[in-house]
């Protein structure tokens, strides 16, 4: 199965590196057409090439859009060198053999985040690579398909070193590098197009990442997506599948928040949170929110990390760091350790729907997108709560959104004091809340209280109340609801439902 490479089609956007490649197939004798400013490339460094147009006897039109886009083309890369039907028509028609296809495709993710207008974004779809890519790739069985700038140099080998001569499994390998392109590239259009951004499971896949293992090192690992559409790793070892978890939580909760906000994740929790005026005053709660969980944890904010903050940062073992972006003396400090995991966080669309495997299928839901801000709220209590309490009240809702349930979280000045998560008693949760900011020297008195889902005793503000909490967020929906806002009235406790649950399991 090795076959010569005799003719070849090169049509490319980008001509870097192209003019050893060229010289290398004249001095093989390869038969070259091409099209356009390739061709014109071509003809400047001294190689013959046919022109396309002369091959089909039809000229370029529609301002480019088809100049590839025929059977004198098409038939040449994908006829079957072996079947003698295909043969004969090649030599009724007059078609060449073609055994090589250079070509890349327009720079359409590089022009969507360049800003442009939607028509020339548009005109950066391509048509008639993606048509060559898919029709060479097809026919790997004889054909060479080089998809990328960046195979170059295995195609200069394939000509330096086996004079041109290609076996099947090297032209396999190259299709199915070529479909993963073209993949990736249809993925992007229909991303840009679907405004949405409804990407399914199946669309996402479009590369595939070995882990070093899984949760536990005797656990194979894989990530299905293209992540680099929404983080640059700047620093460290290998992102890890833990670390992959905790990185979406992360990010996920920090999505909620406008003002400044650092977040310190544990086990895909918070166990430290704070919205400041500053970075580095909200870094400073955030941390002392539990300073013993964040050893070893997440760390991701909504704003430029600056030197003052990275030196205070550095000072802790953390396993990652992101942030949207990074001052230069900053990054210096924190590259210092060359294992810490330092991301900067793109604007990539995420999907908006979820999938989680178990039995012998999948689970599929739209993602939790709501959240609840003071016009959401339903006052059901005697005693409403103040301005800074309504502050309150809407930060700890957000951050129970994306705690494990049952969730309860304490909050006081846009600062989680404490939480309780994944207990199986909403009363376990509040209790361990309450031991553990005490731990930590909290005053409770004036927190507020946020649950993921409503109370169905009153138990639970009733323990809130003695522990100091002020101010409770509940999405409402008990048959005993009257039992709660009843002890709240009767103990000058304010009350607030929501009327959305947002368990996490």
């Amino acid at each position: 199965m090795v076959k010569k490479i005799k003719s070849a089609l090169i049509s490319v956007y980008h001509k870097e590196n192209l003019n050893a490649i060229i010289k290398k197939l004249k001095d093989l004798n390869v038969k070259i057409y091409s099209t356009g400013g390739t061709k014109d490339f071509i003809e400047k460094n001294k190689v013959e090439v046919t022109a396309v147009e002369d091959l089909t006897a039809y000229p370029s039109i529609l301002g480019g859009r088809v100049k590839t886009l025929h059977p004198k083309v098409f038939g040449g890369i994908l006829s079957r060198r072996d079947n003698e039907k295909d043969n004969q028509q090649l030599e009724q028609y007059g078609i060449p053999e073609i055994d090589l296809v250079i070509v890349d495709l327009y720079p359409f993710k590089e022009t969507v985040a360049s800003g442009a207008d939607e028509q020339d974004i548009i005109e950066k779809i391509d048509i008639g690579g993606i048509s060559l890519i898919r029709a060479a790739a097809k026919n790997y069985k004889d054909v060479v398909i080089i998809s990328s700038v960046d195979q170059y140099a295995d195609l200069l080998e394939i000509l330096n070193e086996n004079q041109g001569n290609t076996s099947i499994e090297k032209r396999k390998k190259l299709a199915v590098e070529a479909f993963n392109i073209s993949s990736d590239y249809d993925t992007s259009i229909f991303k840009y197009l679907n405004e949405k951004g409804t990407t399914s499971f199946k669309e996402s896949i479009t590369k595939v990442k070995t882990l070093r293992y899984g949760e536990n090192p005797h656990q194979k690992g894989l990530f299905f997506g293209n992540i680099e559409d929404i983080i640059t790793q700047l620093n460290g070892k290998e992102i890890s599948y833990n670390n992959l978890l905790d990185i979406d939580a992360a990010i996920h909760l920090i999505n909620e928040f406008e003002e400044t906000t650092v977040a310190i994740i544990k086990h895909n929790n918070a166990c430290g949170l704070a919205s400041r005026n500053n970075l580095l005053d909200a870094w400073k709660d955030a941390l002392a929110g539990d300073p013993v969980s964040a050893f070893g944890g997440i760390i991701v904010s909504n704003r430029k990390i600056d030197k003052e903050t990275a030196e205070k940062i550095h000072k802790l073992f953390y396993e990652v760091l992101i942030a949207p972006e990074f001052d230069k003396e900053a990054l210096s400090i924190l590259t210092q350790n060359k294992k810490r995991i330092i991301l900067k966080r793109k604007n990539g669309i995420f999907p908006e729907y979820q999938y989680r495997s178990l039995l012998n299928g999948v689970l599929y839901q739209e993602k939790d997108h709501i959240v609840n801000t003071s016009n959401d709220f339903k006052y059901v209590t005697n005693k409403q709560p103040g301005k800074s309490e309504i502050s309150d009240l809407e930060f700890a809702n957000k951050l129970v959104k994306h705690t494990k349930s049952n969730a309860i979280v304490l909050a006081k000045n846009k600062q989680l004091v404490a939480s309780g998560v994944g207990q199986t008693s909403r009363v376990d949760a509040l209790k361990q809340a309450i031991n553990k900011a005490k731990s930590f020297g909290f005053d409770l008195n004036g927190t507020v209280m946020a649950s993921d889902a409503f109370f169905p005793f009153a138990d639970s503000v009733e323990i809130a109340h003695e522990a100091g909490v002020s101010a409770v967020i509940q999405p409402g929906g008990s048959i005993r609801d009257k039992d709660s806002i009843e002890f709240c009235n009767n103990n000058n406790m304010a009350m607030v439902f929501t009327g959305t649950r947002h368990f996490k399991h």
